[in-house]
């Protein structure tokens, strides 16, 4: 079983792919994993389509979190790579339970891997904000 990094970047990808073709999720899916050589062509991986389709079925609501939060910038403008970062991200924070410091570690290492050094700025403070207003309020003392 591949480390859940490796599912995270596969993920990303195919929601690349998603994005870029706004084909069926499944296609997308199907896509990806035609693509890769024999010997690489691993086991289709539960947690990636989770990952995957969770956040295409969410997309409207985690764009819009994202739009909120990313001053200035509306989703159609952003890079590819940091608009599906920053999905994944978001709907593992807000929907999957992962805790947000796990999502958002994660994110910013597929930032840095995919992406510039601008953007691991700009999605860790996306990230955070969306987290930070997400998060129930601290109990009063």
């Amino acid at each position: 079983m591949p480390s859940r990094r490796k599912s995270r970047q596969r993920a990303l990808q195919i929601l690349f792919l998603w994005d870029s073709c706004r084909q069926p999720v499944e296609d997308a899916i199907e896509a990806y994993y035609a693509t890769l050589y024999s010997e690489e062509r691993p086991e289709r991986e539960a947690f990636v389509s989770e990952l995957v389709c969770g956040a295409v079925a969410r997309m409207p609501e985690i764009d819009e979190r994202i739009v909120k939060h990313a001053e200035h910038w509306r989703m159609e403008r952003m890079p590819a790579v940091d608009r599906n970062i920053l999905r994944l991200a978001a709907y593992e924070i807000l929907y999957a339970g992962t805790p947000a410091a796990v999502a958002i570690d994660e994110a910013l290492e597929l930032a840095r891997k995919f992406s510039s050094e601008d953007s691991v700025q700009f999605i860790n403070g996306v990230l955070d904000a969306i987290h930070r207003q997400a998060a129930p309020p601290a109990p009063a003392e």
